[in-house]
C-alpha cells in the first residue's frame, strides 16, 4: 500500500485541493488516483448509473499532474479523507518555498466505487472531425445551467429516488445543442469542475465507446449507458 505521494510544488497541491473540493460538491464519494510514467491522473465521478436500469451516462472528471519522482500505484480513496489530508499538507507547506516538492500522505482505501472499475483509455484518442474546432465554453455552460434549472424545476422536494434518477438521466443524456453526441452531462461536469474558461473551446475526441472534452483546465470523459455514443 502506497502511504504518500510527492507533488511537484505548492501550486499543484492547491490545484488538486480545488479540483477535489469541487468534485465533492457534485458527488461526495471517491477519487481514483493513478500514478505511472511520471504523471498522476486524478479521476472523479460526476455522473454514473445507479443500476442496470439507469440510462445515465458515466461522466468522469480528470486532472493530471507531473510528478517529481517515479511512482506507480492505482488507488480508490474517499474524497473527504483525501481533502482532509490536502488541508493538513497545505498548512504544513505554508512555511516552505512554493517551489519545494510537497509530501502528501494518502488515506487508506475503503469502500467501493463501481465507476472506478471502468477505465478510460490513456491513448489512441482522435479528434471528432465534425467538431474539430471544439465546442465553445459558453455553449457548454449554457447547457449545464439549463439542465440544472430544469432538474430543480421538475423535481420537487421529497421526490422518490427512482424518479429523480430517471429525470436526471433524461436531462443529462440529451445532446448539447450544436454538439452532436456530446451529452449535457459532459457540459455539467466541465462547468461544475471549473474546466470552462471564457473565450475557450473544449476540444472533442473519441476512442471506441468513450468521448473526451478537453480544455486547458482539465478533461471530461464520457461513456454512454450501454457503451454507445451514437
Amino acid at each position: 500500500m502506497t502511504s504518500s505521494l510527492l507533488l511537484s510544488d505548492a501550486l499543484d497541491l492547491g490545484d488538486l485541493s480545488v479540483f477535489l473540493g469541487r468534485a465533492e460538491r457534485v458527488d461526495d464519494g471517491f477519487v481514483r488516483l493513478i500514478a505511472a510514467q511520471g504523471v498522476l491522473a486524478a479521476y472523479v465521478s460526476v455522473l454514473h448509473p445507479a443500476g442496470i436500469l439507469d440510462r445515465s451516462p458515466t461522466v468522469l472528471g480528470l486532472r493530471t499532474f507531473a510528478l517529481p519522482r517515479q511512482e506507480r500505484f492505482d488507488l480508490v480513496v474517499p474524497l473527504r479523507a483525501m481533502l482532509d489530508r490536502l488541508a493538513r499538507a497545505t498548512s504544513e507547506a505554508a512555511d516552505r518555498a512554493e517551489t519545494d516538492p510537497v509530501e502528501l500522505p494518502l488515506p487508506f482505501e475503503s469502500g467501493t466505487a463501481v465507476w472506478a472499475g471502468i477505465s478510460p483509455p490513456r491513448s489512441g484518442w482522435r479528434v471528432r472531425d465534425e467538431l474539430d474546432g471544439g465546442v465553445p465554453a459558453d455553449t457548454l455552460e449554457r447547457a449545464a445551467r439549463d439542465g440544472i434549472d430544469e432538474i430543480a424545476r421538475v423535481i420537487p422536494t421529497g421526490t422518490g429516488e427512482q424518479i429523480v434518477g430517471r429525470v436526471r438521466a433524461e436531462v443529462w443524456g440529451r445532446e448539447v445543442e450544436g454538439a452532436p453526441r456530446v451529452p449535457a452531462g459532459a457540459a455539467f461536469a466541465a462547468y461544475s469542475l471549473g474546466f470552462l474558461a471564457s473565450g475557450e473551446s473544449a476540444l472533442v475526441y473519441e476512442n471506441g465507446p468513450w468521448s473526451r472534452l478537453s480544455t486547458s483546465r482539465g478533461h471530461v470523459l464520457v461513456r454512454r449507458a450501454g457503451g454507445l455514443l451514437g
